[in-house]
């Protein structure tokens, strides 16, 4: 299988430090981090490692979906996948990720809605993000439009 790698410059303290992540096997894309912009709840414009897991989390969640509902006899006609990651104080010091929720919204033909639902949550318990954040309490809300 493949690897897919990023790489960040740090520079500075935790509070008053910059880095620079880059999406370094595709190119598509480099962004500032800050630790206070991290924990903040207005980012301005600054992304975070938890909203760099959000990305894959959906992006691989919608993936193993669309298999799963063609496996079903349905169509994956759209998807609209939302995750929300939480950080938050850990009690044994520093910060942990404590949920991902997951909110998906899809156009399946071909499948009820019980259908669906039992084959979001296959998705969710197959998609490799997932397996990769066990440990992490991830929560499923999924319904057809």
């Amino acid at each position: 299988m493949t690897q897919r790698r990023a790489h960040t410059t740090w520079t500075g303290t935790l509070q008053e430090g910059t880095g620079h992540v880059t999406l370094a096997s595709s190119g598509a894309g480099a962004y500032d981090v800050t630790f206070p912009r991290r924990t903040a709840e207005d980012a301005e414009g600054v992304t975070s490692p938890e909203e760099l897991i959000a990305a894959a989390h959906s992006a691989c969640y919608a993936m193993q979906l669309s298999a799963l509902i063609a496996r079903a006899g349905g169509t994956p006609e759209s998807l609209d996948v939302d995750a929300a990651v939480t950080l938050r104080p850990d009690p044994a010091g520093g910060f942990r990720i404590t949920t991902v929720d997951l909110v998906v919204r899809a156009s399946a033909p071909g499948l009820d809605e019980s259908a669906f639902v039992e084959v979001a949550e296959a998705a969710k318990q197959q998609c490799p993000v997932s397996k990769a954040l066990t440990g992490v309490d991830v929560t499923l809300d999924a319904a057809l439009r």
